[in-house]
């Protein structure tokens, strides 16, 4: 089905021919057919701005090293900002499919955003490339989604092994009430009573205006070792802030969270009472390696003031994807030429060694247990300092 044919989805048919005529056919719409384009769908503003911005930033930073043309075609980004909004993020994908004729989707900041895009993707048969969110099934939900970011399985399992091995046997789970906090939940739980560990209580937390101070005093009365914990980046300073004021740490229980708690682009604002949590993820930008040190120094030269976090480098990677299966096409901008030119791709990344699954579409790659501390080598600033290594990490989510 081309992309003319998904406004049938929305339109009644008494004005779908209308709508072809005039929107696609006229030449107030007319399109350099030479330009291979590539839609972004962005949460710019509201309360998840600052994911948005890092994966704008990781995407043009990769074109501004790698080059914009491929097989003599310009590329060209067309950002959208969905307001983190479901709906909003359907009406746009829609204009981008249908009147700027996108060869490509990529973005998704949320999980949910992506699931209300994935429709169009298998529709129009145009590929969807997944730079953050992280519920494990969101590749199910369309056969031309791929995922360059990371699954909440791939890194929670781990985090559960480590628990276990460093003596923490009872955990109170507080998570955020939407699918990867859930996925966080599952996953963590299931491992970790398996190698004889307890969660003595599972909590959820709306994912918008979340108040933890309720929560976090049912932790401390429950008396865990730790509080295992899933918020998206940029709510981890208001947990670990009330964590503290409620007197947790005094009160001898740590915090061990999936890696967007101590998001890099926002640890330095945590200050001390962020030090010694542990955490899982696939990127830190002190990960020791020379890809890494020249990537995080470009990215701090074209955005001031700013540190790389797992969202940058999710596009960043993301962009590497299509450009490659570009290259590999020569430019055919078919649907189902780029999405096989995607599947098993292997590259070296910021992150260390990347492979697109070719069997589920999804990224393969080292997951790292971390430690904050703070660095003086580094400038006296907060990293999340990597301390153990789990190389080429499937995603556990999915059957095999």
């Amino acid at each position: 089905m081309n992309k003319r044919h998904l406004l049938s989805a929305w339109l009644a048919p008494w004005l779908l021919g209308f709508v072809l005529v005039f929107s696609l056919d006229g030449p107030a719409r007319a399109q350099d057919d030479q330009a291979l384009r590539i839609g972004l769908l962005l949460p710019l503003t509201g309360p998840f701005s600052a994911t948005g911005k890092q994966l704008e930033a990781g995407a043009r930073l990769y074109l501004a090293q790698h080059g914009d043309t491929v097989a003599g075609r310009k590329v060209q980004l067309i950002v959208k900002d969905d307001m983190a909004t479901p709906d909003v993020a359907k009406r746009l994908a829609q204009e981008l499919l249908v009147t700027d004729k996108v060869h490509v989707l990529a973005g998704f900041g949320l999980t949910p955003l992506a699931f209300a895009v994935a429709p169009m993707a298998t529709q129009t048969k145009t590929p969807m490339v997944v730079m953050a969110a992280a519920t494990s099934s969101i590749t199910e939900a369309s056969p031309y989604i791929v995922r360059s970011s990371f699954t909440v399985p791939q890194v929670v399992l781990p985090l559960a092994d480590w628990a276990r091995q460093n003596r923490i046997r009872r955990v109170v789970s507080l998570v955020s009430d939407y699918a990867p906090g859930i996925d966080s939940e599952k996953y963590f739980k299931e491992r970790f009573t398996d190698q004889g560990g307890t969660v003595v209580e599972t909590l959820r937390v709306p994912l918008r205006n979340p108040d933890f101070a309720p929560f976090l005093q049912k932790v401390r009365d429950l008396q865990p070792d730790a509080l295992f914990t899933f918020v998206p980046a940029g709510v981890g300073a208001v947990l670990i802030k009330q964590f503290t004021e409620r007197g947790l740490p005094q009160a001898g229980i740590r915090i061990i969270a999936e890696g967007s708690v101590t998001d890099d682009d926002l640890l330095n604002s945590l200050g001390d009472e962020a030090l010694g949590i542990v955490t899982a993820h696939h990127y830190s930008a002190a990960h020791d390696s020379p890809v890494n040190r020249a990537y995080v120094a470009a990215f701090q030269k074209a955005v001031p003031g700013a540190r790389p976090n797992f969202m940058a480098v999710g596009a960043y990677d993301g962009m590497h994807v299509i450009m490659e299966a570009l290259r590999k096409t020569q430019g055919n901008t078919s649907g189902e030429a780029l999405l096989a030119a995607m599947k098993g791709l292997s590259f070296d990344s910021p992150r260390g060694p990347v492979r697109i699954d070719p069997e589920t579409r999804d990224v393969i790659h080292n997951i790292y247990i971390r430690r904050v501390e703070r660095r003086k080598d580094l400038g006296n600033q907060l990293y999340n300092m990597e301390i153990a290594t789990i190389p080429n990490v499937k995603d556990p989510g999915k059957p095999r």
